[in-house]
């Protein structure tokens, strides 16, 4: 990541040097997981759709400890792998969009919720801004080289209410104070770096841009 592009990376002191951590980051953009993967201060687990895992790429993914999901399903096996990283006391990264859209947290899935409620674990709210420039860009959907990429580490907060309850009101309730904070993250990221929605990078040359 550094070297072909320019990380500036903010705020990376605030993750946790020790005990279970989820990184809910923006989605917006190809190299979201990797850039976090090469900026974050420990190793990070991601959720990644099974899509991904073809080829070359499925060793390779599986040997550096990203998990498979099937995003069309209730996935127990990514469930399972997922509780299990955070059960050892290692990060798990999730896009809890989904799947790559506005990277505005605007639409958020009740898996996030869901982790952070079960495991306990404290959530770290991770921006990723970039360019919108279209120029220089060799990859579609990838920034140009060497432009700089902001990488924003927000302060750790708890989901739940403490309550420890899992269920669905209980879950709902926990699924609105994440959606808050990660839009409160998103909004400091962009006013501490200078961006605007209209400045950070488009995942792909017919999408809007945004964060």
């Amino acid at each position: 990541m550094y070297g072909l592009w320019k990380p500036r990376v903010l705020g990376a002191w605030r993750v946790p040097t020790a005990g279970p951590v989820i990184l809910a980051v923006n989605h917006s953009h190809n190299i979201d997981g990797p850039m976090v993967m090469g900026t974050a201060p420990r190793p990070v687990h991601f959720l990644i759709k099974r899509e991904a895992f073809t080829g070359p790429l499925d060793p390779f993914l599986r040997g550096i400890g990203q998990l498979k999901v099937d995003r069309e399903s209730a996935d127990r096996a990514a469930i399972s792998d997922a509780l299990a990283v955070l059960e050892r006391g290692h990060v798990l990264g999730i896009f809890p969009e989904g799947t790559r859209g506005e990277g505005d947290f605007s639409s958020l899935r009740a898996g996030l919720a869901y982790f952070a409620v079960r495991s306990g674990a404290p959530i770290v709210p991770v921006a990723v801004l970039g360019s919108a420039r279209d120029r220089g860009r060799l990859v579609p959907g990838l920034p140009p080289l060497r432009s700089r990429i902001d990488v924003v580490f927000g302060d750790p907060f708890e989901a739940g209410d403490g309550s420890g309850k899992r269920t669905r009101t209980a879950l709902d309730a926990a699924a609105t104070r994440v959606q808050q904070r990660l839009a409160a993250h998103l909004a400091e990221a962009r006013r501490l770096t200078g961006r605007t929605t209209d400045e950070t990078f488009s995942g792909g040359p017919h999408e809007r841009s945004a964060g």
